[in-house]
């Protein structure tokens, strides 16, 4: 009976014809990739999605797109496991747009092209140094309880300042917390930033002075509140851009999806960019998607494109092609910036518990600040005495922050009242009142 199908009788099974003539199957191709005529046809890297692959001329690009978008890669997909030889095959590189390798060698990419003058290298590289050092003071005092907590940005320093730099200045950026070079870009004082972790204050500047959003805690919230404030600008006529940064781990919240709902259907000028630093504390990327994550654009209608997170010149390129194709009225873009968290989610986090030493030590040779000082030298445009110059403005930021945070003063307890309404509240008014008084009670003043 097994070899009897369900409802036919054997003398049934036996007369049965085929209802169609099976196709003759093509000649087998090579494994590794597609016919080398085919690849020289097409004259294109890798398949678009496959996180492997790598093209011959060094270049990786990966686009999903509709009409107007960088044009999708194709070739060979590679698969980790043991060879034919017996050999364990690395994992491959993933496949991303590039612009300067890790070793400093910059290249070019046919639909992302990006002329910069040696003063304009010499700049990014000094804000990638000063944000850089900045971080780590900031989690030198959160150690020394200075600081409630600290969110570091270490390693992630390329994704933020070249695509901060790539924002026009009436562009509007919602960060999450984490966007300290954002932040510097956009001209918001570090010890505003701190002041918001020491707990003396919920922010400190002015999002609209400086167009940069204060911090969300919230995970993802700050996706919707972006797309909204895009949509205003679609209504206001304006020709500005919005950019709504996140992580891979908050890829997976409702909000983020609503976002990318909200954001296509109205065709707003936000750019979604997610940083994948590869780990949402303990969880690695592949526990929040089953695609890359910048595929997921093309099931809400958009495009999406994945960038190297620790080449600031591609970001700075891909990020500004992706602010001017939403302010053009074609919609949103989400980019992926493939980077890595060399440190802790926050300073309560032991990522060593859950990582690999070794994982580590591979990200640190693609070092953003590396690879920009290693072209900056090699092309003579970088001599030591502008790198102690850097080193040494540096400090003083690190001396400044130092001391800024150590004097700040404790916010009076009767500032909870305030900016609870836009205007004045009668009861909110009653209870000051009365806390003020009660405060007022005890020998010296205030309560504490």
């Amino acid at each position: 009976m097994g070899n009897v199908l369900c409802g036919s009788s054997p003398g049934a099974q036996k007369d049965r014809r085929p209802l169609r003539t099976p196709r003759a199957h093509p000649a087998r191709r090579p494994r590794g990739g597609p016919p080398k005529e085919a690849a020289e046809r097409e004259d294109v890297g890798p398949v678009a999605g496959d996180p492997g692959g790598r093209t011959d001329r060094g270049v990786n690009v990966t686009v999903d797109s509709t009409a107007g978008v960088p044009k999708k890669a194709s070739g060979t997909r590679r698969k980790r496991g043991p060879s034919r030889s017996g050999s364990i095959v690395s994992p491959p590189e993933p496949e991303l747009v590039q612009l300067l390798t890790p070793e400093g060698e910059r290249i070019e990419h046919p639909d992302f092209s990006l002329e910069t003058t040696p003063d304009e290298l010499r700049a990014l590289y000094r804000d990638l140094v000063l944000v850089r050092r900045f971080d780590a003071e900031a989690t030198a005092l959160q150690r020394q309880g200075e600081l409630g907590l600290w969110a570091s940005l270490l390693g992630q320093e390329a994704a933020q300042v070249g695509s901060g730099r790539a924002m026009r200045p009436g562009d509007y950026a919602f960060p999450t917390y984490r966007e300290h070079g954002v932040a510097w870009v956009k001209g918001v004082d570090p010890l505003n930033l701190l002041g918001m972790f020491r707990g003396v204050n919920h922010g400190g500047w002015d999002p609209n002075e400086k167009n940069f959003h204060l911090y969300t805690i919230v995970i993802g919230s700050q996706t919707l509140h972006a797309t909204g404030y895009a949509m205003g600008i679609t209504k206001d006529g304006a020709d500005d851009a919005v950019i709504a940064y996140f992580g891979d781990g908050a890829s997976s919240q409702g909000d983020v999806n609503e976002a990318f709902t909200f954001a296509s259907v109205y065709n707003a000028p936000v750019v979604f960019f997610c940083q994948n630093n590869q780990w949402a504390i303990s969880e690695p990327t592949e526990k929040q998607s089953r695609v890359p994550i910048y595929r997921r654009a093309s099931g809400f209608g958009f495009p999406g494109i994945r960038v190297d997170g620790n080449d600031v010149l591609a970001c700075l390129a891909v990020t500004r092609w992706a602010l001017d194709h939403a302010r053009s009225g074609n919609g949103p873009v989400l980019v992926e910036a493939f980077t890595y968290r060399m440190g802790a989610h926050t300073t309560s986090d032991d990522p060593t518990r859950y990582r690999l030493t070794e994982e580590l030590e591979a990200w640190k040779l693609k070092d953003p600040i590396e690879r920009l000082k290693a072209h900056l030298t090699r092309q003579g445009w970088a001599d030591q005495e502008f790198l102690d110059a850097v080193e040494a403005e540096s400090e003083q930021l690190a001396r400044r922050v130092r001391e800024g945070v150590r004097t700040m003063p404790d916010p009076s307890p009767s500032a909870i009242f305030e900016h609870v309404y836009a205007d004045g509240h009668a009861l909110v008014d009653e209870e000051r009142a009365q806390y003020e008084a009660y405060g007022a009670s005890f020998e010296g003043g205030e309560g504490r």
